[in-house]
């Protein structure tokens, strides 16, 4: 798309159908070199396999970028969960391919960029900044960022919305609802309507970048200071609903971080743990979009954290309920962990479902973070996770029958199933329970980090007690 100026597909049809031609002629041509493969010989046979899965990853790669919105958004969060449903010898070419969604995307010509910017701003850029590179630095799933700095001499990220994304992204949105209405087929208890609600709600906060700059000042300022975690400040007085200005940040991406010693690795993961999980429990606030892209590895061992576009805030009664079942779990109580699940909302007729059953169930998905030893994260663990809230095939496919996702939850298991294909993505080992242990009953540090951390909070004045009392089912 870089250098053509031809708008996003914006209607629901078009865009379900640039998609879906996608898919479909790829595997078109995928049949037909499987019938052709009959009569070839082997090694021929995989060259040809090769090609077309090539071809058929550029192609998607392309039509998901120039859809960007949703669309992209799936492809982004496809990139780094492993691609379990091909076959194993494709996974890494597929991988390859897709992981470009997480940095990069067809950017838009600088012609497009201004008008926004003079849509916005009441003043020409050459007024507001002394330099602004016109050449996107970087793409995301709804705008690209632009390198600038100000008068002053700071250096800026500008972020920018694609012109018509909007309109783009409340189209797949309309579709929000009919995706709800499939899931029901896994999970007849799932309450669609409200289920789409929060999605779209969720979703098109995105819009608005005076939204997120507002979520990113709270986190910033929350995380000022803090040893370990980074948060830029935003530039208020530039940013609008379609542009975000704030600080410049240079760091490793998570490419370049995955190729990192392994205890550099398992430092880096329990800093996103600690971030994303950590703020539940320090701010009652977390981001939902747990995406590599928008981590980076600063000089000084800092991890900074970026885009706040989708958040979500919990009431104290929504967190101890989850406090009293994790509780019931590492007190191997099936009982108590029905009843609070219940409470929660994730099971509709507590009295109908198999309490030890239901126990495995939530070890398999969660236990990672609540088994007492050093664990590491694998990918063989990342798809067992999400295989058994995702997949027919699960031997908790009857349980999943029985089981709700309430509308209030789904960001929280978007945001815990994005932190464990992060840790997986680094083979990241720690001791998740103990960690989680500071924050659910005020134990003591687990790791040196831990340490730090809580000498930071606490200078801040946030006392080291049980905030969030389980409750009584």
């Amino acid at each position: 798309m870089a250098g053509k100026e031809e708008g996003i597909p914006g209607g629901r049809v078009q865009r379900t159908a640039k998609v879906g031609h996608v898919l479909g002629s790829a595997g078109a041509r995928y049949a037909g070199t499987r019938a052709r493969n009959v009569v070839r010989s082997p090694d021929d046979a995989t060259a040809a396999l090769d090609k077309r899965h090539m071809e058929a990853a550029e192609r998607m790669v392309d039509a998901l970028g120039q859809l960007k919105g949703a669309a992209m958004k799936i492809g982004q969060l496809a990139s780094f969960i492993d691609t379990d449903f091909l076959p194993p010898e494709y996974r890494d070419l597929y991988q390859d391919k897709l992981s470009q969604l997480r940095s990069e995307a067809p950017s838009m010509p600088w012609k497009q960029v201004r008008e926004v910017l003079e849509e916005e701003w009441d003043d020409p850029v050459e007024d507001l900044f002394e330099d602004f590179e016109e050449e996107a630095a970087a793409a995301a799933s709804i705008g690209q960022v632009h390198r600038a700095r100000l008068p002053d001499g700071r250096r800026v990220a500008v972020k920018i919305q694609y012109p018509g994304v909007a309109k783009a992204l409340r189209a797949d949105m309309q579709n929000a609802g009919m995706i709800m209405r499939m899931a029901k087929a896994i999970a007849p208890g799932l309450d669609a309507k409200a289920a789409a609600a929060e999605l779209k709600e969720r979703v098109l906060e995105e819009l608005d970048y005076e939204y997120e700059a507002q979520n990113q000042r709270t986190f910033a300022r929350a995380y000022r200071g803090h040893p370990f975690i980074y948060v830029p400040d935003v530039v208020t007085r530039l940013s609008r609903t379609r542009v975000l200005v704030s600080e410049w940040v240079d760091g490793m991406g998570f490419e370049d971080v995955k190729a990192l010693p392994q205890e550099e690795k398992d430092r880096f993961g329990e800093i996103v743990f600690r971030f994303c999980f950590g703020s539940i429990y320090h701010l009652q606030h977390f981001n939902a979009d747990a995406h590599p892209g928008n981590y980076l590895l600063l000089g000084d061992g800092r991890v900074a954290f970026l885009d706040f576009g989708m958040t979500k805030q919990l009431d104290k009664e929504q967190i101890e309920l989850e406090i009293t079942a994790i509780e019931a779990v590492l007190d191997h109580s099936p009982e108590r962990l029905r009843e609070a699940l219940g409470e929660l909302g994730f099971v509709r007729n507590p009295k109908r479902v198999d309490a030890e059953r239901l126990m495995e169930h939530v070890k398999t998905v969660g236990g990672w973070y609540m088994r007492d030893e050093e664990l590491t994260i694998d990918s063989e663990l990342v798809m067992r996770a999400i295989a058994a809230v995702t997949d027919p095939r699960s031997e908790f496919f009857d349980m999943m029958r029985r089981e709700n996702i309430p509308a209030n939850e789904l960001m929280g298991r978007r945001m815990e199933s994005g932190v464990l294909a992060v840790l997986g993505q680094l083979n990241a080992t720690r001791n998740w329970m103990r960690i989680g242990r500071e924050w659910w009953f005020a134990d003591e540090p687990a790791t040196e980090l831990g340490r730090e951390e809580w000498a930071y909070f606490e200078a801040k004045g946030e006392r080291r007690t049980r905030k969030f009392s389980a409750r009584v089912t």
